[in-house]
């Protein structure tokens, strides 16, 4: 399915293809407060419909991530970055898309509590908790460990 989006004033404009069958809320320090719910595809489903130089582009951290924004009014509706094996991955602000019932959206929240420090390591406890757009928390819970060295 194609699906249009836009930012608040309409200069960023771009349209994307797939399934919208779910999307996530990530817990990092720019997206927590934001408050973007994201649908990852690959990068050549999105079409950006705006030039370049009309797009702004932020990044912090390791800077691997592009998110994009407009720069007239402020709204964020779409990121750029690769995944884990390298493809290229587009995060679409499903909140930016035309058309689109949150209700029906299944999300997913996703937080990383570090749990324990050794020798420079993180031990770290990754949880995502399904939950509705409306912030009801569903009954079905996944959880994994990982180790990040610091």
């Amino acid at each position: 399915m194609k699906y249009k989006g836009s930012c608040h004033c309409g200069k960023v404009a771009f349209e994307v293809e797939g399934e919208l069958d779910g999307a996530m809320a990530c817990n990092c320090s720019i997206c927590s407060r934001k408050g973007s719910l994201l649908w990852f595809v690959p990068r050549e489903q999105l079409r950006v419909l705006t030039s370049e130089e009309d797009i702004g582009t932020y990044t912090f951290n390791k800077h691997v991530i592009k998110h994009r924004f407009c720069q007239t009014c402020g709204i964020h509706p779409y990121g750029e970055g690769t995944d884990p094996n390298g493809n290229r991955m587009a995060a679409i602000n499903i909140r930016c898309l035309e058309g689109i019932d949150l209700e029906s959206v299944p999300a997913t929240l996703r937080r990383t509590v570090v749990v324990a420090r050794v020798r420079g390591e993180a031990a770290c406890v990754e949880t995502s908790e399904l939950y509705s757009t409306s912030n009801r928390r569903l009954p079905r819970q996944r959880s994994m460990q990982r180790r990040y060295s610091s």
